[in-house]
């Protein structure tokens, strides 16, 4: 099954289904040629393979990647100085300047990441420690203005992955190309659109969408709604490449998935109830 989503997409074992590609069919790499024995096929031995991906190996992989933004993200909270409300402005440089670099690094990692083809266990932790170094600052600039709201984001977060996850198993749900084609088409839109407002803003305008207006909240929803669909995708992916047998570093690119999406929820939620709050 060819997958739409471009963080698997890039993989073949996902592409194949985990099939033997030499089934029913020759081979046509010379490489793997040789004169065989009596009774033989031919064929030189096939390579050892690693072991399959299991719900062990996803669970370990996205409990380590997640124990690296959460660690990250603690440091970065203790390590910036405190900020006091209506006080002086001075220490906000430490968190802006955590926030910008740790966001724009784990953009970066997220594009390599979903269009690598070859899993890097070290591009998806770094990824994990940037996403933490900047959701540590801005959850530390969310909870000087509004406070207790990082604790209920963070408690939300896992409670809307366990509810999709419940309702995915309970209700059965199934995927298909058009709902995934519509989700990654929804990312990419909402990435286009917030690359967009973060321009125009370096100009002077702004148009609202991370405000507290009606669009800022409408956009907080469709983003925390989007997440939810991301998640429903990565559950597919992974129960298809468990039952497909696919090699076990595909964990990684599993773990990988699942936590932006998770990031994806935390941050969406986080504005909503600051806006919220603010109301």
């Amino acid at each position: 099954m060819q997958s739409n989503n471009p963080i698997f997409r890039r993989s073949e074992e996902f592409q194949r289904g985990g099939s033997n590609p030499n089934a029913g069919g020759t081979m046509t790499d010379p490489s793997q040629w040789q004169v065989g024995t009596p009774g033989g096929g031919g064929y030189a031995p096939a390579p050892a393979a690693t072991g399959p991906m299991t719900i062990d190996s996803v669970v370990q992989k996205t409990a380590i990647t997640l124990g690296v933004v959460i660690l990250t993200a603690m440091a970065t909270w203790i390590l910036t100085p405190d900020v006091v409300e209506g006080g002086s402005t001075d220490n906000l440089g430490p968190l802006f300047a955590a926030v910008t670099i740790g966001s724009l690094g784990a953009f970066v990692l997220s594009m390599v990441n979903s269009f690598k083809r070859a899993v890097s266990p070290a591009l998806i932790l770094a990824f994990a420690a940037l996403e933490g170094v900047a959701l540590g600052a801005i959850s530390k600039l969310f909870e000087v203005t509004y406070g207790g709201i990082v604790v209920n984001a963070v408690l939300g977060t896992f409670g809307a992955f366990a509810g999709t996850l419940a309702a995915y198993k309970v209700l059965n749900i199934q995927v298909g190309d058009k709902f995934r084609r519509g989700v990654i088409a929804a990312v990419f839109g909402m990435v286009g659109i917030s690359l967009l407002s973060l321009v125009l803003s370096l100009f002077g305008v702004n148009i609202g969408i991370f405000g507290s207006g009606p669009l800022g909240v409408l956009f907080a929803v469709a983003g925390l709604v989007l997440g939810i669909f991301m998640l429903i995708l990565d559950f597919d992916f992974v129960e298809q490449g468990i039952a497909n047998r696919i090699p076990e570093v595909e964990s990684w690119r599993a773990a990988f998935a699942m936590t932006v999406s998770l990031v994806w929820i935390y941050t969406n939620l986080l504005r909503l109830l600051a806006i919220f709050s603010d109301n």
